[in-house]
């Protein structure tokens, strides 16, 4: 596949000289407001919100090859990132409509494609809360949504990186009994949105299975939804789906639980393209901002923030570069 000219520069602006996306994400909005309030006892302000981001930002990103932010608060965070990291902007409002089925998203009413690269993104990111389950006419919906925002970055010639995160209604998705499901959801979104209809040039996807219910996994909580073997073999069969570069997200869960995560699919022999990284690296230090301030968590960050972007880092030694499915 060729990528053009426009699309070329901005995916190799937010990759390493290895072609690898080591990328930090900043994009939290609502989840995150909520957790600093809970924390502080009282409300986030904007000012609050962009403090937090940009120290964030200021911290990791000479460990990053790119950060990904909104254009919400974000924006005078990207001013301060390190001259090494490339931008990717969030295009989707945080959350989802709630008084209907399916889970649908909306995007951002100020912005677009075009003004997002106007104001400096190399990258547009969107998230897709999706499930291959629902009912055709959601999944047509999603479908078409996506082929829209498809054309649209084609026309502004800027790399579409699209997010999806499996959810069933009425499940508890940290639980046991959706970890059996998840494969199976995370494995067919890949394979539906690695299809040339919807323009996506990178694949933001979730770790196949739940490591809490890997049998012999560190994070191990008891119950065993899946041997190592069988965890293995699920990465593998998720990524031989992809025709798509894929990079996987975090998910909020905790820097060790997503280090051993990697260290699985290195292990499988998948053949992923990076990460996208946000609360694993900087989460622990919400309590530390909401208590004591910006300059404890800086501190903060300093320490434990950039030993956690450190590890990550590690394990995408083994992570392989895009250029061998885009030509050069």
């Amino acid at each position: 596949m060729k990528l053009t000219p426009g699309k070329l520069a901005g995916l190799k602006r937010v990759s390493n000289d290895r072609g690898v996306i080591a990328a930090a994400a900043m994009d939290q909005r609502g989840s995150l407001q909520k957790s600093l309030a809970k924390e502080k006892g009282g409300e986030i302000s904007d000012a609050m919100m962009e403090d937090f981001k940009s120290i964030v930002t200021e911290v990791l990103t000479p460990h990053a090859s790119a950060i990904l932010l909104d254009p919400e608060w974000g924006l005078p965070a990207s001013k301060r990132r390190a001259k090494n990291a490339g931008l990717l902007l969030a295009y989707e409002k945080t959350g989802y409509d709630k008084t209907g089925p399916g889970r649908l998203g909306d995007l951002l009413d100020h912005w677009s494609a075009k003004r997002l690269k106007e104001v400096g993104a190399d990258c547009v990111k969107i998230l897709l809360y999706y499930s291959p389950f629902d009912s055709k006419d959601i999944n047509d919906k999603k479908h078409a949504w996506v082929e829209r925002l498809g054309d649209e970055c084609r026309a502004n010639d800027i790399p579409f990186f699209l997010e999806f995160v499996g959810y069933e209604e009425g499940a508890d998705e940290k639980g046991f009994e959706y970890s059996k499901k998840k494969p199976e959801i995370v494995i067919e979104s890949m394979r539906e949105f690695s299809k040339d209809r919807y323009g996506v040039d990178v694949l933001k996807v979730e770790i196949p299975v739940n490591m809490k219910f890997v049998e012999g996994s560190k994070v191990f909580a008891g119950q065993k939804a899946y041997g190592h073997k069988e965890a293995a073999d699920l990465f593998l069969k998720a990524a031989k789906v992809a025709t798509k570069p894929f990079i996987y997200l975090s998910a909020g869960v905790s820097n060790a639980e997503f280090t051993e995560a990697l260290e699985l699919a290195t292990e499988s022999g998948v053949k992923f393209n990076g990460v996208l990284c946000g609360r694993a690296t900087w989460k622990d230090g919400i309590p530390i901002f909401a208590k004591q301030g910006p300059e404890a968590f800086r501190k903060w960050l300093q320490g434990e923030g950039v030993v956690n972007i450190n590890n990550v880092n590690d394990r995408l030694k083994a992570a392989t570069s895009w250029y061998s499915i885009y030509e050069q």
